[in-house]
């Protein structure tokens, strides 16, 4: 236990005190697959936020045509203000084509459409939905600093479980590559960067005026996108971070779709296009080898900080992630971000119009209702 303040306001869970917060002046955005259908730890979630009683919670969904339906029927099931957005029905991509903000889809994008359904509320929280470990006291802790003359918080949490270290592309691949950057460049965006505990986790809240002005990421540079942002337009003074405790959730591979390996080109692109936003200019030819000098470097001490608490601890995979991760380190490519809801060129109620005739319409399809059309084909008109 300790109580150190970093450059952002650092709320460190000394008790088990949840502090008092305007819950019932938020929106709490939830991101959510279809493999999270009637998983305990969604259940689980969701019960905690009938404790909670947000304004409502908003779920941008990604699910097939023939699961949404009884996905939304379960969402509906919990003593909560609800709103299903699915992400993937035709009138939706429509209508996303048809403005010019279509492309590629991921985490980010659905996130971005639920943030703008939130923009009704005077706050919002965003996380994540696959944690066995969630508890009422998140949400309060998220909003307390936004009650307090702050505009973004963050959480952050020890990822540590089944007797090891975890949380490996913070530990193994953000971290020492903010660290190479800021052993070359003297630059506020990598203290700030740096100030973070837990950079990549999904666990934010933020006033509905920074919200809105946020360019996110489509894929999974989401949360370190987010905190470029923040880093623009709340700084060092307008950011906190919370910690909630004891959090797990679940674990990925290195490798294969949505491995660690993936996920780390996304973030590496995020994490430096974020720093060229504050004219940092790498020296791409050396990054590599800098950010492997400082992994290696962190690798030891995190091998002897395992031993010290009696963790598991593999230095040899440990490298070998570290060897892939170095691969992700280059120049961002085009920029593909969503532009900001301030500035987007649709509404967020289209957005509703087009997300709930797609829901609507998948629901008629799989029961075999009268009028749907089994081809898949739109019904009706398109919503303005």
């Amino acid at each position: 236990m300790e109580y150190v303040q970093e450059r952002v306001t650092t709320l460190h869970a000394l008790t088990d005190h949840r502090p008092d917060a305007p819950t019932d002046r938020a929106a709490v955005v939830v991101p959510m697959t279809e493999r999270e259908y009637g998983t305990l730890a969604a259940e689980r979630v969701l019960s905690a936020l009938e404790r909670v009683g947000p304004a409502r919670v908003i779920v941008p969904l990604r699910a097939t045509p023939e699961r949404v339906g009884p996905f939304a029927d379960w969402l509906d099931g919990f003593d909560v203000d609800v709103e299903t957005l699915w992400c993937d029905g035709p009138r939706l991509a429509d209508l996303l084509a048809d403005r010019g903000v279509d492309g590629e889809r991921g985490k980010g994008r659905d996130v971005w459409l639920a943030l703008g359904r939130a923009l009704d509320a005077e706050y919002v929280v965003v996380h994540d939905a696959d944690t066995t470990t969630y508890s009422p006291a998140f949400v309060n802790r998220l909003l307390f600093p936004l009650a307090h003359d702050h505009e973004f918080s963050k959480g952050y949490y020890a990822r540590v479980e089944d007797d090891g270290l975890y949380g490996r592309l913070f530990r193994l691949f953000f971290r020492p590559l903010v660290r190479a950057l800021g052993d070359a460049h003297d630059a506020d965006v990598l203290d700030y960067l740096s100030s973070f505990r837990y950079a990549l986790a999904g666990e934010f809240a933020a006033t509905t005026d920074l919200v809105s002005r946020l360019r996110v990421q489509r894929g999974w540079g989401l949360e370190v996108g987010t905190l470029g942002d923040a880093f623009a337009y709340a700084g060092f003074d307008g950011s906190a971070q919370v910690d909630l405790g004891r959090y797990e959730h679940d674990h990925r591979s290195v490798d294969g779709p949505t491995g660690l390996a993936d996920m780390s080109r996304a973030v590496g692109e995020a994490a430096l296009r974020v720093v060229a936003d504050a004219g940092v200019t790498p020296d791409y030819g050396t990054l590599p080898d800098r950010y492997r000098e400082a992994a290696d470097r962190l690798t030891r001490r995190y091998a002897v900080d395992a031993a010290f608490n009696g963790l598991d601890y593999d230095s040899g995979d440990e490298r070998e992630q570290v060897a892939t991760y170095a691969d992700a380190i280059a120049k961002p490519g085009p920029d593909t971000r969503l532009p900001a809801w301030n500035d987007a060129p649709l509404s967020p109620a289209a957005v509703a119009d087009a997300a709930r005739a797609d829901l609507t319409a998948a629901r008629e399809s799989a029961t075999g209702a009268s009028g749907s059309l089994k081809d898949g084909s739109p019904l009706g008109d398109d919503p303005p």
